[in-house]
């Protein structure tokens, strides 16, 4: 047993000393987190609004409106649109009659909001919360509560156009989020169910060993080989044919090599895959994104709703994880030598039959998207900026004083700002000293501090310093319009 297996036995055994109270019967309080969950600081908070508002930028380029739906739906409503990751869907207790089920993904609420109020068309983005009760110690970034940003397409158009879009919007968002070097893998449910017909996979088999598959990112071959064989009773040779395509990765030239292929080519569903897969490279090109786009045979993504395209994106790299507080190491698992595998950060693809499971007549509207992994990105983010200062608040200016008795002054002053839009605070004592409001400013990262003394007031002015610069000048008392054009400049 590990070191780090031994610290995790005795934290439940102390969970459970605690829970279970001491000798005078006292039940003590745990004060923590939910398992798979956590907080998040100023600092945290700062640097996950810089992320959302990056993404809601890039779809709101592409045209997206947004939309929202409950946090719980009724459990029908999710039952069977997963496969086997259906057994991490939050279950609730019966309420009045209706049993309900938290939110797996926003994908499948969706879907039926768009068969609910008969929309056949719409480019609509959706960030909110999801649950999973999964195991939050897997992964770094893995948690049984968080956030997931949705872009999807939904309407009849011609092939791969919306499809690529998907795939500029995921290469724009990670270029500008600076994460460092990356790459999207894609691949198409048509041409993974056509391999497996050839390579021998009885049709009741298709979606069980397409969750297999789906875990070559995190196992070896032979191993993802001994589970199709020894647990789901797939033959050695057709689990061998499987690993000759699923081995195979380049773009358009190697859809095109596969439409010749002696097997694959026998395959109608393949080849129409096949053919898409072509004509998605031709617009990947025109976009120009075609450098970080591979078309990897082994991508399956288990979720039993896809149809069509599919792709992921993946860092090329390993991070090195940074010490996590006690309350906070549920949230992730670190490696033997202290790197931690982020895992993929934003994957998605085609549902065209999705959408027709809930529409009472079976009417279809065919469906692509992207669903960003914000939790993996944010654990990047907050890994790189660790060291750096961040600001938490916004406040452009700090209402000062130099002498006693000008509370009343500053108080006036703070509200003139306050009615003019300006961003303002003032410390809630009635005579800090300049030096403790100075510093104030320094630690906070506020720009521009407005300075009030008895002189200044008989001059009906304020005195106004760059903290950075130390410059000051002096101002009309009322003077918000002037120092908004200050403000802009710094």
């Amino acid at each position: 047993m590990t070191v780090s297996q031994i610290d995790e036995e005795v934290a439940k055994l102390l969970e459970l000393k605690a829970q279970l109270g001491g000798d005078d019967g006292k039940q003590t309080f745990v004060l923590k987190t939910a398992k798979g969950t956590r907080d998040y600081n100023p600092k945290q908070m700062a640097i996950r609004e810089k992320v959302f508002n990056t993404i809601v930028s890039c779809f709101k380029r592409h045209g997206a409106e947004t939309i929202d739906t409950p946090v719980f739906e009724l459990k029908e409503t999710l039952t069977g649109k997963y496969g086997e990751d259906s057994k991490l869907i939050y279950d609730l207790k019966d309420q009045g009659g209706e049993l309900l089920s938290l939110r797996y993904d926003l994908t499948v609420p969706f879907a039926r909001y768009l068969a609910m109020n008969k929309i056949t068309n719409i480019k609509r983005y959706h960030i909110a919360k999801v649950y999973r009760r999964d195991n939050p110690a897997m992964t770094r970034g893995r948690y049984r509560e968080f956030y997931q940003c949705d872009f999807d397409i939904a309407g009849q158009y011609d092939p791969m156009i919306p499809d690529a879009e998907c795939l500029k919007i995921v290469y724009e968002i990670l270029s500008e989020l600076d994460l460092g070097d990356f790459h999207i893998k894609v691949n198409d449910r048509r041409i993974l169910d056509g391999m497996f017909a050839v390579c021998g996979v009885p049709d009741e088999k298709f979606r069980t060993i397409c969750s297999t598959v789906d875990k070559l990112d995190k196992m070896l071959w032979e191993d993802v080989k001994n589970e199709m064989v020894k647990e789901k009773g797939l033959t050695e040779e057709a689990a061998d044919q499987i690993g000759e395509y699923v081995s195979m990765q380049g773009g358009m030239d190697l859809a095109e090599r596969l439409l010749h292929d002696p097997k694959l080519s026998q395959s109608k569903q393949a080849c129409a895959g096949l053919t898409d897969m072509k004509q998605l490279f031709s617009y990947l090109q025109l976009f120009q994104i075609t450098d970080k786009v591979v078309f990897d045979l082994s991508l399956a993504r288990g979720l039993d709703y896809y149809t069509g395209v599919i792709y992921e994106a993946v860092l090329c790299q390993t991070l090195q994880a940074p010490t996590p507080a006690p309350a906070e190491q549920n949230g992730a698992v670190s490696g033997e030598e202290g790197g931690v595998s982020v895992g993929s950060v934003a994957g998605g693809g085609r549902y065209d039959g999705l959408v027709g499971m809930f529409d009472p007549k079976g009417r279809k509207v065919p469906c692509v998207g992207v669903s960003i992994g914000i939790e993996r990105i944010f654990s990047i983010m907050e890994q790189k900026l660790s060291a750096e200062k961040v600001r938490t608040t916004e406040t452009q200016v700090l209402v000062a004083s130099a002498q006693k008795n000008l509370l009343e002054e500053r108080l006036r002053l703070t509200a003139e700002l306050w009615n003019a839009g300006i961003k303002a605070e003032l410390l809630y004592k009635k005579n800090p000293k300049l030096l403790t409001q100075l510093q104030h400013c320094e630690e906070t990262g506020i720009p521009l501090v407005a300075i009030l003394g008895e002189q200044e007031l008989k001059d009906g002015v304020v005195k106004v310093r760059n903290v950075a610069t130390r410059e000051e000048v002096r101002k009309l008392y009322k003077f918000a319009a002037e120092i908004n054009k200050f403000v802009s400049c710094c």
